[in-house]
């Protein structure tokens, strides 16, 4: 029996997004394996990968704002503006106060813009911003506007020649956490690099649900993997849902617009698009659908029979 769904991975260090895809591919035996936002080979954390029809849901999932717990170093800058790089800028001491760096982390909470790092896998002009980057040249890019929902200080070391800041960051897509500890620093009046990074949520996703390659694998040879998977509609319950009638339902399934009272839709606050999770009378969770309340119907956006 094919599974479907969303499989919480831990993503190791050493691996790229892909090489982990393709490793729980080989794992439990299926092509159809996609995951819902790169990490760097460096950085470890929750990755969910889609498995399956679930795989339809990954530009859903993306979309989510994802958690992240940080380590900044102040003092030293990198080509990369991670530990990985080389180093381009070094200082000797360091000064600052407990009061500088709060106030300077509080800051950048908001929507802010960010310029893309070199090594990164922004496109400019049909090519990897990382590939020009190991061909040593440098190109102007365009900043992008990000959200910072949330900056929390967990530890600071700032008696080190170099201080060391541990913090945690809740952001939007696209939030280059290398970058925002460059720009900190240079707030700060000081080079600075992202020294580690973890991942720790995509969405309502959170690393304690995740599992290592070998309790996957584990999990696959005891049968229960499908146990262990979370179903694609829980997935994106950040979205709301609507419940159909039986007639409704078959409806939707064929692919047809489904009229509705307004009323049955309610109003959703914050709710950034018009999507909805649609549930047969039987609770099968039939799609998603988006409501257009100007005729007042329901149209298929993603459809599962």
């Amino acid at each position: 029996m094919t599974v479907e769904g969303i499989l919480p991975v831990w993503k190791p260090a050493g691996f790229t997004s892909h090489d982990v895809v393709a490793k729980v591919r080989r794992i439990v035996g299926m092509k159809r394996v996609g995951h819902t936002g790169t990490l760097d080979p460096q950085v470890t954390g929750v990755l969910p990968l889609c498995l399956g029809r679930a795989t339809r849901m990954v530009e859903f999932i993306q979309d989510l704002p994802k958690e992240y717990e940080a380590e900044l170093r102040i003092g030293v800058s990198t080509d990369t503006e991670d530990a990985t790089g080389t180093v381009l800028e070094e200082v000797a001491e360091v000064k600052l106060t407990e009061t500088q760096v709060r106030s300077a982390l509080q800051a950048f909470v908001g929507e802010i813009e960010q310029v893309p790092p070199m090594y990164s896998a922004v496109k400019v002009d049909g090519k990897r911003l990382y590939e020009l980057a190991r061909e040593g040249k440098e190109v102007e890019r365009k900043a992008r506007k990000v959200t910072i929902y949330k900056l929390e200080v967990l530890e600071m070391d700032l008696a080190a020649q170099h201080p060391v800041i541990r913090f945690r960051a809740r952001c939007s897509k696209g939030t280059y956490i290398r970058t925002l500890c460059v720009d900190i620093g240079r707030a700060l009046g000081y080079p600075a690099t992202m020294a580690s990074l973890i991942r720790t949520s995509t969405g309502n996703i959170r690393k304690e649900q995740c599992y290592t390659f070998e309790q996957i694998e584990q999990m696959k040879a005891d049968g229960t993997l499908e146990q262990h998977m979370i179903p694609m509609d829980q997935a994106i319950a950040h979205l709301p849902s609507v419940a159909l009638t039986e007639q409704e339902a078959v409806s939707a399934q064929q692919g047809k617009h489904v009229r509705l009272d307004s009323a049955r839709i309610g109003q959703v606050k914050d709710n950034p698009t018009p999507l909805y999770r649609a549930y047969a009378p039987d609770a099968r969770f039939l799609g998603l659908y988006e409501w257009h309340s100007k005729n007042r119907v329901l149209v298929p956006a993603k459809v599962f029979l």
